[in-house]
């Protein structure tokens, strides 16, 4: 079993920046797997918002997040993390860490094994 667990939501202004951070314990070989960021809003089916490959070569981001979000990782660190930048309240949701059981980034989409609990980030207009 695989626990992730993220950090770093909170409450911002519109045009602010927030780090979400992700790490990742028990049984994962860190390095051997894709991970990701999804998002849902109130109301809201959850999303799609940013990958990256198990080396952290490719990344791939939703087309509403790209130039404002990036996604890293450290796999000394068993960590991933998504520096968002210029945030609107329609970034506003509940976001959650996944990963993936491939380290390659699948062409027909992420498959989520794992899930964390969550990080809340709330942006004001």
């Amino acid at each position: 079993q695989v626990q992730l667990l993220e950090s770093g939501g909170g409450l911002v202004q519109a045009g602010g920046s927030l780090r979400l951070s992700c790490v990742a314990s028990g049984r994962t070989f860190f390095s051997s797997n894709s991970m990701a960021w999804f998002r849902q809003a109130p109301g809201m089916e959850r999303e799609f918002v940013s990958a990256i490959s198990g080396t952290g070569a490719r990344t791939q981001y939703a087309d509403s997040v790209k130039g404002r979000f990036t996604i890293s990782r450290d796999n000394t660190q068993n960590t991933v993390s998504l520096q968002m930048n210029s945030l609107q309240p329609e970034d506003t949701a509940t976001y959650f860490c996944a990963q993936d059981p491939v380290p390659a980034l699948r062409s027909g989409g992420f498959r989520p094994e794992f899930w964390g609990r969550g990080a809340l980030v709330i942006v004001s207009s």
